[in-house]
């Protein structure tokens, strides 16, 4: 009668770990996932913050030396810059900034494929549906062509989300229409461009003549008319 008293205390012992084992699991685990993700904050140092000062600094947002030292003034610019860009205005520089910077993550995979459900696709998705909505098909192509060739052209960020959000370059994230209603066509337009169609010819640039009220712009040699855009190099 000992020996199956003694099994049975040291079942209920067993069983009480293993309940205590996975449910700390399930507790901890988001947490542990979550220290894995690199950010930047006051006080980072080294060579990411450097990056993220130039690119605040050439976007006008920090006025400061380039020290790669997240500091006070280095915290007011990235919350000027999120506040500006539709993102959480914490002073953090995480996944979500470092994307509207053009920054690459040294967290994430740089071999990462676009796929029907990434976050580029839907993002160049509504920057075409809220440029071009209305465009021509070959028209949306075009202009979603136009942010993949800038990310790979130096003079812009190397990120859809980085050229995208870059202060003042489209209409639609200044006036909203980003995040009109999407259509289907626009989600269809961003999948081909992402998947290497060019109606643009290589365009960096592209504008409406009866809109546009920069006389810089015109300078630009053209390319091509599609609709009411012209794609300029």
């Amino acid at each position: 009668m000992e020996t199956i008293k003694n099994k049975k205390i040291t079942f209920s012992l067993i069983a009480v770990l293993l309940v205590t084992y996975f449910s700390t699991s399930i507790i901890f685990s988001p947490y542990s996932n979550a220290v894995n993700v690199i950010s930047y904050k006051y006080g980072s140092s080294g060579a990411a913050v450097t990056q993220i000062q130039t690119k605040l600094k050439n976007w006008g947002y920090y006025k400061g030396s380039v020290d790669g030292k997240f500091g006070y003034d280095t915290y007011l610019s990235v919350k000027s810059f999120q506040s500006k860009n539709g993102l959480t205005a914490d002073g953090i520089v995480g996944d979500s900034t470092l994307a509207a910077l053009g920054i690459n993550n040294p967290s994430q995979s740089t071999n990462a494929q676009y796929s029907g459900n990434s976050q580029d696709l839907m993002l160049l998705a509504r920057l075409i549906n809220g440029e071009a909505r209305g465009e021509p098909y070959e028209g949306q192509v075009a202009v979603g062509a136009v942010v993949i060739n800038r990310t790979r052209d130096s003079r812009f960020p190397s990120t859809v989300a980085g050229v995208i959000y870059q202060p003042g370059a489209f209409t639609a994230t200044v006036d909203g229409q980003i995040n009109a209603n999407i259509e289907q066509s626009s989600i269809n337009a961003a999948r081909d461009a992402l998947n290497g169609w060019d109606p643009s010819g290589g365009a960096i640039y592209y504008f409406n003549p009866a809109k546009s009220t920069s006389q810089w712009i015109w300078s630009r040699p053209l390319i091509k008319i599609i609709g009411a855009h012209r794609f300029c190099s």
